[in-house]
């Protein structure tokens, strides 16, 4: 009776643990810590526990004093020798004490700690973690890591290291999570089923939660990462087939006509398709004309002619009978697609119109009009053709174009605008094939692996903050060639604590003292739409030289003239991006260059730089990014709405990506909607981990 009543009690105590429990009530948290978490994303018990380390310290094991090397992080066991001593050195107090154990003594410095005059007690023993030095035969230590040698907070054990924010320290997070897995471990429910964790071997919920954040052994750590790995790629894998699996109805897709000839366009081209180009296109050509609906990615890299492509397809769309939206980032990059279209398919009597915020409510409601009645063949705009009130007669064909600029389901709202339309996804950021499955495993994928063979290559240079006059004397001289610059700031607004420059600031130094003479423009972010646009038309009208701005300029349009990229603090972007930006110049007849401005001398740093001056091939570029930066920010995963990775590493870990992959065809080839009683934990792994995400 009493085993049962234990049981029954657990049973009790499970149902009571809150996952949603607002995180200013777990213990020493509060409400002014809690604002701190919500600062990185924390708002709830699960958030917290689910917060993992960047890294870990292995602070377990001490050694003696006399057994460290220089500049060795090492835990030292040794008793305080003295009372703290302050010493006044330029402005600044510097606290010693002198620590020993049974080898050696070590002199530990800290600046403007007075308070710590207080802590130790001589004779008394301690834990110290830092980094050693030795010289002359002496040891010494600055600000390390100290703790009472009963403690095991901080010390003598395997320490997490956590991503912080201003004001919350390691030791106060480290605090929170303690409390955190005391209340949940043991009762939390598990996440998957008892037959995958089985054949599998992987480790139970409870003990991976707690060993992520507190293993007691290397080992423990390995074995809790595999299991949330496999989970975290399991979820993603599982959510995307259904989507699929959604989107491939019932009902039967558009056949597109075969009499319809995409070549009719090809031929009448001033410029010969690459065979890459030519190897997409039957691709799509094939899809339109099956009778399931086409739903394909077109990965292509920059200036690779993704454009080209999709107004073949949208001619064989239009004069099959039906209509073709193309949906692209932004208004100005909507207004090149339209001019593209015009100069292209005028010929073939196809009327294009345009479609974006800003228009007058008069010219908005005729446009509308002559939509519906079918007397507007393509119809290209913004987000606005999302809008309610965007009504087709005959839609067939949908393409949206920087598909990393929309959600999973952007895409397919305008899609619902037709019956079971054709959609072709277009992306300039180029992404391992491997990968793109996982991205968009919801769709086919299409590869233009190939530029054409008039694209001069960007010439790319990394330089450090001492070059700065040559690299002004070279935008000059690029300038007095009749040329154009652009010139990338990562940030708004000045961030001391980063020592970024600003776009404003920059800006206001360039424009009254150094490019005095020339005409210089700023663009970011938080600029209104329509002045975005004006300046990015007068740029591209050639009456601006130097155009300062954020990574706004990312989607662009073209400018032909614009042959110099300078990237200022490229060290904080991620190498895919700088390849974006990279893009911007090289769209003409002249030699174009792009100048990467960094700071740091890290390896990593070193390595990044030199991947962008050896290559100009996104696709390279793009694996190198994953392999040096990991998926966190390669992908921007909540622009795609789904769920950031939180642990998996999708260039580390593809052994188990390949591994996931096999196993959810199938469970979907078996049960597509989850409804078996054997994977409802999967059904409900899916639907807590994607919701609200897999929206807009």
């Amino acid at each position: 009776m009493g085993g049962e009543n234990k049981a029954l009690i657990k049973a009790l105590y499970k149902v009571m643990i809150d996952l949603e429990k607002d995180v200013k009530y777990i213990k020493g948290v509060g409400p002014s810590r809690a604002l701190l978490l919500n600062k990185l994303g924390i708002f709830t018990l699960k958030d917290l526990i689910t917060y993992y380390p960047r890294t870990y310290e292995d602070r377990s094991k001490p050694k003696f004093i006399c057994e460290c090397e220089d500049g060795q992080e090492v835990l030292i066991e040794a008793v305080a020798c003295g009372r703290i001593t302050n010493v006044r050195m330029s402005g600044r107090t510097m606290q010693r004490l002198v620590i020993r154990d049974e080898t050696a003594s070590v002199t530990i410095t800290w600046f403007n700690q007075s308070y710590l005059r207080n802590i130790f007690a001589i004779g008394n023993k301690y834990k110290f973690f830092g980094k050693i030095s030795k010289k002359n035969g002496k040891y010494m230590m600055t600000a390390p890591v100290f703790e009472g040698i009963e403690k095991m907070q901080n010390t003598g054990r395997i320490v997490p290291i956590y991503p912080l924010t201003f004001n919350l320290s390691q030791n106060n997070l480290r605090k929170i999570m303690e409390a955190a897995i005391s209340i949940t471990y043991g009762n939390l429910e598990e996440t998957l089923p008892e037959y995958i964790t089985k054949e599998y071997k992987l480790e139970d919920i409870n003990n991976a939660i707690k060993h992520i954040h507190f293993p007691d052994e290397l080992k423990d750590f390995n074995i809790a990462r595999n299991r949330l790995v496999f989970e975290e790629l399991l979820s993603v894998q599982l959510a995307l087939l259904e989507l699929k699996n959604n989107y491939v109805s019932e009902e039967t897709g558009i056949q597109f006509s075969k009499d319809v000839k995409m070549s009719d366009v090809i031929n009448s081209l001033p410029f010969r398709l690459t065979k890459a180009q030519l190897r997409v296109l039957e691709e799509i050509d094939n899809n339109m004309e099956s009778e399931k609906p086409m739903n394909r990615l077109l990965q292509g890299d920059v200036g690779s002619g993704k454009t080209v492509v999709a107004m073949c397809a949208a001619y064989k769309a239009v004069k099959t009978g039906y209509q073709a939206a193309i949906m692209a980032p932004t208004a100005i990059l909507a207004k090149q697609h339209l001019e593209n279209f015009n100069n292209m398919l005028k010929k073939f009597g196809i009327k294009c119109e345009l479609l974006v915020s800003g228009i007058t409510k008069k010219k908005k409601e005729d446009i509308l009009k002559r939509l519906e009645e079918g007397k507007i063949d393509i119809i290209i705009g913004t987000h606005a053709l999302i809008e309610e009130n965007v009504k087709f007669k005959k839609l067939g064909l949908v393409v949206t174009d920087e598909q990393h600029r929309f959600g999973v389901k952007q895409r397919t709202r305008i899609a619902e605008k037709g019956k079971n339309p054709d959609i072709l996804v277009m992306t300039a950021t180029p992404i391992p094939r491997t990968l793109a499955l996982i991205l968009y495993g919801d769709l086919d994928i299409s590869i233009i692996d190939e530029l054409p063979p008039n694209r001069k290559k960007i010439e790319t240079f990394a330089v450090g903050k001492n070059m700065q006059a040559r690299v002004d004397h070279f935008i000059e001289e690029q300038i007095k060639e009749g040329r154009q610059a652009y010139i990338v700031c990562p940030l708004v607004e000045e961030n001391e604590e980063m020592n970024l420059k600003s776009v404003t600031a920059l800006a206001e130094k360039y424009k009254n003292e150094v490019f005095k003479d020339y005409r210089v423009e700023y663009l970011h972010g938080k600029m209104k739409n329509k002045e975005k646009d004006e300046i990015m038309e007068r740029f591209k009208n050639g009456d601006i030289d130097i155009l300062i701005s954020t990574t706004v300029i990312e989607v662009g349009v073209n400018v032909p003239n614009a042959s110099l990229m300078v990237v200022e603090n490229a060290e904080r972007f991620g190498l895919a991006q700088l390849h974006q930006l990279r893009g911007r110049v090289g769209r003409g007849e002249y030699q174009s260059y792009c100048i990467l401005k960094y700071q740091g001398n890290s390896d990593v740093i070193r390595k990044r730089m030199k991947v962008m001056t050896d290559t100009n091939d996104g696709f390279i570029i793009s694996e190198k990014d994953l392999e040096l930066r990991g998926s966190g920010e390669f992908f921007g995963t909540r622009q795609h709405g789904l769920p950031e990775f939180k642990i998996a590493n999708l260039f580390e870990d593809m052994p188990v990506l390949k591994q996931v992959q096999a196993l959810a065809i199938n469970i979907t080839e078996e049960d597509p909607k989850l409804d078996l009683e054997k994977n409802k934990e999967l059904r409900l792994l899916i639907e807590e981990k994607f919701k609200n995400r897999v929206e807009i």
